[in-house]
């Protein structure tokens, strides 16, 4: 089994977003794996034990049906010593340009739409793949065990 070279953090309170999404990179992004994670507590509690090396990328939902939302998430990962330089792409099902407005405000990379059916989710990998694998340079940052 292939180790995975490009770890990716995605919160997103919807089963389904994560099970299309490690179907889709299989033949679309192989180097990614993804660590799911359903709501902003449990986030939270990643980033505050993330220990050695973490995500390359954060995939948000803005959405996560909870009291808090993926721009509460944002803001703590970006005032957070573990999570200040993460890049953090975000994703909604909707898009106002408030909410986009908003979300660059709080730090974010990007904005994109979640796509709508199997096909446009496999172009969305291998669009996230050409981009954050191939083109642009990441930091490799590893994370030590607070005492």
């Amino acid at each position: 089994m292939q180790k995975s070279l490009f770890p990716i953090l995605l919160v997103d309170d919807d089963p389904l977003v994560a099970e299309v999404l490690d179907r889709a990179a299989k033949t679309n992004f192989p180097e990614a794996s993804f660590i799911h994670i359903t709501s902003f507590e449990d986030a939270k509690l990643y980033i505050d034990n993330l220990e050695g090396k973490g995500p390359k990328l954060v995939l948000l939902d803005i959405d996560l049906k909870d009291k808090v939302d993926g721009l509460d998430f944002l803001a703590l990962l970006r005032a957070h010593p573990k999570g200040r330089l993460l890049p953090v792409v975000m994703l909604s099902a909707r898009k106002t340009a408030k909410l986009v407005e908003r979300a660059y405000i709080f730090g974010a990379s990007s904005f994109t739409i979640k796509p709508f059916s199997y096909a446009d989710w496999k172009t969305y990998l291998s669009n996230l793949r050409t981009y954050w694998f191939e083109t642009v340079t990441l930091l490799e940052v590893r994370h030590e065990k607070e005492s």
